[in-house]
């Protein structure tokens, strides 16, 4: 019995170093640039946008997925390039499926803005019996600066969205397949001038995608002879003042304007009536009473 036992501790010993340099092999199996120096197609997808998975330049992606989950990928775009995003949905077989599914792509800016699309198939409907459907998407030029209160396209980072507007319940969740090519054509000699430049991308490129925007040069502010007035660390303490100051002289005026006049009260104003019997002066006297 304890023979036995020393045996299987020492052929667990043994197999310990074996062990030990298989595992980093394991660890170290991710995808690789191919021979042309293309990156792999990756094989996953996020499920929101914080776990969007991100796509280098030239990067493709294909996921097994589940029909119904939401899929977030992200990819980087610099001024002047037009992105296109291509996808191309493999769809159960029509043995398992019980109708038509309908499957939709949306482009968010990294300020999580719906991007509108010029041109492609935003929603695309599969028939129970077609085996697979595409979408495609092209976004507008990325530009180089913009207004606050508009959503035109800036340099950064954009996410994809694929998700299933419409299919029969009992579709949910079966297997399905999902290419996504996003190609980004152009560069920054293309972008039309605008007045100026966007002085960082809105978020850090997608997997060192996009090239940082060049900073515009702040512009100096114009000097009036009133600028001194209204700015600097003493302004505030000069409209403090003056501020309690006619605070004061309205309190004064207003109380002037406001007051009783004087005047003195009658000599009788609230005194006891006279007892009878005992004349009193004033209008008492000489009333007769007994």
């Amino acid at each position: 019995m304890r023979t036995s036992f020393l045996r299987t501790a020492a052929a667990a010993l043994a197999l310990l170093p074996a062990l030990a340099l298989t595992a980093p092999a394991a660890t170290a199996a991710s995808p690789s640039p191919s021979a042309s120096g293309t990156p792999a197609p990756a094989n996953k997808a996020g499920t929101s946008f914080l776990t969007a998975v991100n796509l280098a330049p030239g990067q493709d992606a294909a996921v097994a997925v589940s029909t119904g989950d939401y899929l977030y990928w992200a990819f980087g775009a610099a001024e002047g390039q037009t992105a296109t995003v291509d996808l191309t949905v493999t769809l159960a077989p029509s043995a398992d499926r019980h109708g038509p599914q309908t499957w939709s792509v949306e482009v968010f800016d990294g300020l999580r803005r719906r991007q509108s699309c010029t041109a492609g198939t935003q929603n695309a409907t599969a028939e129970q019996a077609t085996g697979s459907l595409a979408l495609n998407c092209t976004l507008r030029e990325v530009r180089s600066w913009a207004e606050p209160w508009s959503g035109d396209p800036l340099p950064g980072s954009y996410y994809v969205r694929l998700s299933v507007a419409d299919a029969p319940q009992p579709d949910l969740g079966l297997a399905a397949s999902v290419k996504l090519t996003v190609d980004a054509k152009g560069d920054a000699d293309n972008a039309q001038p605008e007045g100026g430049e966007l002085k960082a991308p809105l978020v850090p490129p997608a997997g060192g995608g996009a090239a940082t925007a060049k900073a515009a040069a702040p512009e100096e502010p114009e000097e009036h002879w009133y600028t001194g007035w209204f700015s600097g660390w003493n302004s505030r303490w000069f409209w403090t003042l003056a501020g309690g100051v006619l605070a004061a002289l309205a309190g004064v005026a207003g109380y002037t304007l406001t007051r009783h006049p004087r005047g003195r009260r009658p000599a009788h104003y609230g005194a006891v009536p006279p007892q009878s019997g005992a004349p009193q002066p004033g209008p008492y006297a000489g009333s007769g009473q007994p």
